[in-house]
């Protein structure tokens, strides 16, 4: 797909029903399931926040000739290994899955994350953790320009272990 057939739009109020719409048994079953509507209504206000908090942004994918959104990135920070970082998820809604949307939303939002690193001396890397039983996701991370540093026991959601595969950007460094 080409990378201009998508773009990301900051994360708004109105997403709310997006984020319900990857909530389902299939698009969580790589991280421990769907989420409790409690726990939907958090995860949304935390997006709202990263922006006005300094600690990352979230994004609504959209079709650029329809505008019509077909899923979500993004980034925040957090501290893994001891050392300030940002971690990067994806979901793109089952129809649309297949056709490099994800690669190119991702690729946007990594941008995005450099020039924001740039703009504030941010975080060095941006990591990304998908289970290593997740194919399409660490195929995702291999087309969109990450490295690969090495399967890892990651915690997601909170209190469940995942054996993850740990894919890095260097945000300073010249994109490829």
């Amino acid at each position: 797909m080409d990378d201009a057939l998508v773009r990301i739009e900051p994360w708004t109020d109105t997403d709310l029903a997006l984020l319900r719409r990857v909530n389902t048994p299939e698009m969580k079953r790589h991280v421990g399931g769907p989420e409790t509507e409690e726990q939907v209504l958090h995860r949304h206000r935390r997006y709202l926040g990263f922006v006005p908090a300094g600690v990352g942004c979230m994004f609504r994918i959209v079709l650029s000739e329809t505008g019509e959104p077909v899923g979500t990135v993004g980034y925040a920070a957090r501290t893994w290994q001891g050392e300030p970082v940002y971690e990067m998820g994806w979901n793109v809604l089952p129809l649309h899955q297949g056709r490099g949307i994800a690669v190119a939303a991702t690729r946007a939002a990594v941008a995005a994350a450099r020039t924001a690193t740039r703009a504030a001396a941010g975080h060095r890397y941006l990591h990304a953790f998908p289970s290593v039983d997740n194919p399409a996701s660490n195929a995702v991370c291999r087309k969109a320009g990450f490295s690969l540093v090495g399967e890892t026991d990651f915690e997601f959601p909170a209190g469940r272990l995942m054996r993850s595969n740990d894919w890095r950007v260097d945000l300073p460094a010249a994109e490829a």
